[in-house]
């Protein structure tokens, strides 16, 4: 008996130092095997029963395993445990043994995890056989288990054992034993069971159902659109070294603080051309100039990339380069080229044509910088062909005058055109008399 009670000392001892871990649904199966006692009381009511236990008492026990046990975890807390115990009574020396089913029900349940003691009640039923007589009996009770390792530690329970009629008379029954945890799986061994493993395959962690959070920003992997840099939550896991609000995955300048619209880069200069592209960052400029403002080198109100002569004032009519001719000097040019005329159907000039074709001249002489193309045109009457043919003649009898009479031919161009581009009908002589003419026009 002493010995009993000094192994029941040993045990609460190594609770105080011991760290719990209930059984649940992660390792539903627990096997036994201890030691067990039992003490026969008569006292019915409550105080002498706890004096009984307390007490010095006839405990009877036997110095090998007596109990083998087996549990199975159910839910929310309870599990069935099937138990078998093997002893002999004190005084007669008779065979005792018994098969019990009880269910047990782990009170941190309702207090909460401990962290170091896992209590429970049990009650249930069983056979029990002294000698040769036995009976049921109704199991009630107590007990804890403190664990050692993940899966293995020590039991204790204690409780009563009374019959439905009188052939064994009540008693506590008080055993000790060696638990050992298993069945639950644990497929990628990183401490959370696969029933709970949102992550089978990929050790994880527990505050994400068993998924790794590679880089430990505390965004797990699936949800992180960067899982191999810290980063964070309000960019989905990634980093943002500049902190402009883009990740920097989509950051096309990650160092430089910038705008979404501009995938974070920044524009100093508001003009649509963020600086790492822009050739003039802090002056405003459009995307076609690399974000430079355009230039008007000559002042002339018409920028470079409009004007044909950018390092000389022009005109808009012009391009940008220098009045060629003036509009005066056009118009004149066109009433003297309406007086025109040939012989009909030749090349050759009418009487009284040539002054003005000599005024004509002395306005072209006016200004030496200026190119002309002369273009013939002949009425509807004759064939295309023919037409055509004529028309290329007198243009070029007009520049054949001028180049006579001292203009550069590199100046001029004669081009006949035939019965194109009719300026009044066809149908009427008036109106084919119009058709037949000369123009001559500035081309440069």
């Amino acid at each position: 008996m002493k010995r009993f009670k000094l192994v029941v000392m040993a045990l609460f001892t190594l609770v105080t130092v011991s760290s719990a871990n209930a059984q649940d649904e992660n390792k539903p199966w627990a096997i036994g095997f201890g030691i067990h006692g039992i003490d026969f009381y008569s006292n019915s009511d409550l105080g002498g029963m706890f004096k009984e236990l307390i007490g010095p008492g006839d405990v009877s026990y036997i110095p090998t395993i007596s109990k083998v046990s087996a549990d199975r975890y159910l839910n929310k807390g309870f599990s069935l445990q099937l138990a078998g115990y093997l002893n002999k009574t004190r005084l007669s020396d008779l065979l005792y043994y018994s098969i019990d089913a009880t269910v047990k029900y782990d009170l941190n349940n309702l207090v909460g995890q401990t962290g170091w003691f896992d209590p429970y009640v049990y009650a249930g039923s069983g056979y029990t056989s002294i000698d040769s007589s036995g009976e049921a009996m109704l199991n009630v009770g107590a007990g804890f288990n403190t664990w050692l390792s993940k899966d293995i530690g020590l039991n204790f329970q204690s409780g009563i054992k009374n019959g439905f009629s009188d052939v064994i008379d009540n008693h506590f029954q008080t055993s000790m034993s060696l638990v050992i945890r298993f069945g639950g799986k644990d497929t990628d061994g990183d401490g959370v069971y696969d029933k709970k493993d949102a992550c089978l395959e990929v050790p994880g962690l527990k505050e994400f159902n068993g998924c790794p959070d590679a880089d430990g920003d505390g965004i797990k992997d699936s949800d992180d659109a960067c899982p191999n840099v810290a980063g964070l939550a309000a960019m989905n896991g990634c980093p943002d070294a500049d902190g402009d609000g883009v990740a920097d995955k989509d950051d096309m300048c990650p160092n430089s603080k910038g705008t979404k619209a501009n995938k974070g880069c920044p524009d100093t200069d508001g003009d649509g051309v963020v600086d790492k592209n822009d050739k003039c960052s802090t002056e405003a400029g459009p995307i076609a100039n690399g974000g430079c403002p355009w230039l008007d080198t000559d002042g002339d109100s018409i920028l470079d990339k409009d004007d044909k002569c950018p390092l000389v004032s022009g005109i808009a009519s012009e391009g940008g380069c220098p009045e060629v001719i003036s509009n005066e000097a056009q118009m004149g040019i066109d009433t003297f080229a309406e007086a025109i005329l040939f012989n009909t159907g030749r090349s050759s000039f009418k009487l009284g044509v040539t002054e003005f074709l000599d005024s004509m001249l002395a306005i072209i002489n006016e200004y030496p910088t200026a190119e002309f193309e002369i273009r013939g045109f002949t009425d509807s009457v004759g064939s295309d062909k023919g037409n055509l043919k004529l028309s290329d003649k007198r243009a070029n009898a007009v520049k054949d005058y001028l180049v006579k009479n001292g203009i550069a031919a590199a100046r001029l161009t004669a081009i006949g055109f035939g019965e194109e581009s009719p300026i009044d009908s066809n149908k009427t002589r008036a109106g084919r008399a119009k058709n037949r003419r000369v123009e001559v026009k500035v081309i440069n």
